[in-house]
């Protein structure tokens, strides 16, 4: 298995053809087609499934294209930290945001970020942790700032502790059932929730089967995106469950309404998210750093918005 060989793999997923991959790595048509047929050769399996329309993968072809973007991955990083090294700071650094930090520190530690490492192409990604996960798992994605699901795997998961927030299953203000006092009260109504692929079972359990409620899963809907949980809540009368803080903060302050019930919810543990084994680049590290100073100051900070936030939040570092 060599390098080439794995780019050539890599690159024809990205582009969804073979002659795609040969105008991104500037290679012949014939070159890129050698590779990959090596690649096969070499590991005794099939890995792709050629067809007029373009290409695909077999299962044993989607798992080496996992670890392929891994390894290209990990070499960014290390050419990153050698060009540091040599005294020129370059690179990429992809960082998934959950909304609440988007909308409370995040602009604050991008640009004190920037005032540290100028040179870096950072790229931030709004997303809610369902959405993150995957794109941690190849590596295509730093690290996030956010919280792993119920059943997450800790195997193949990290995370440094950064803050522990609470959180409120909420309605639109104004909602019909804005009075209730227990879950039980909320299974005849639709609800709007973000979680990862193989996490429904874990959050209904958690949300109301341990409460001793069942809820009918088909009234669940499945959010990828704040926006559209929002859209949902707001326009479509749908309950939610989030962080607490989403009530204090603009756009969401005095639009939604978290809910006083009977049955409570542990404090959920915001932190740095990684994939386990990964090492973090100096660029990840400077920004961590950053958002923590950031963190800090706001927690010490005697505003009456910042007070505001911390009557839902306990800092952990």
């Amino acid at each position: 298995m060599k390098l080439h060989q794995l780019e050539a793999l890599v690159a024809s997923a990205e582009a969804g053809s073979i002659r795609g991959a040969a105008r991104t790595l500037g290679l012949s048509q014939a070159a890129v087609t050698r590779a990959l047929r090596e690649l096969e050769e070499s590991e005794r399996l099939p890995l792709l499934i050629r067809a007029p329309e373009g290409i695909t993968f077999t299962e044993h072809g989607k798992v080496l294209l996992m670890h392929a973007r891994l390894v290209l991955n990990q070499l960014d990083h290390a050419h990153s930290d050698l060009e540091r090294l040599r005294g020129r700071v370059e690179g990429r650094l992809m960082i998934g945001v959950t909304p609440w930090i988007t909308l409370t520190f995040l602009a604050e530690a991008v640009r004190l970020f920037r005032t540290r490492m100028p040179d870096i192409r950072l790229e931030l990604f709004e997303g809610l942790m369902a959405v993150a996960q995957p794109l941690l798992r190849d590596g295509s994605m730093d690290f996030a700032v956010g919280q792993l699901h119920p059943g997450a795997s800790v195997q193949e998961f990290a995370c440094e502790p950064v803050l522990n927030y609470e959180s409120s299953v909420m309605v639109r203000d104004g909602h019909r059932k804005a009075r209730a006092r227990s879950i039980h009260e909320l299974l005849d109504e639709d609800w709007v929730l973000n979680f990862a692929t193989d996490g429904q079972s874990d959050l209904v359990d958690y949300l109301f089967t341990r409460h001793g409620a069942q809820l009918d899963e088909r009234r669940i809907v499945r959010a990828q995106s704040v926006a559209t949980l929002q859209t949902m809540v707001e326009k479509a009368d749908m309950c939610t469950w989030c962080p607490t803080i989403l009530s204090r903060v603009p756009p969401f302050g005095g639009r939604l309404r978290p809910l006083t019930l009977r049955e409570t919810f542990e404090p959920r543990q915001l932190g740095i998210v990684t994939r386990r084994n990964s090492t973090l680049s100096s660029a990840a590290i400077t920004f961590v750093q950053c958002l923590f100073d950031v963190i800090r100051r706001h927690a010490r900070s005697a505003r009456k918005e910042d007070l505001a936030l911390f009557e839902t939040l306990e800092l952990l570092v």
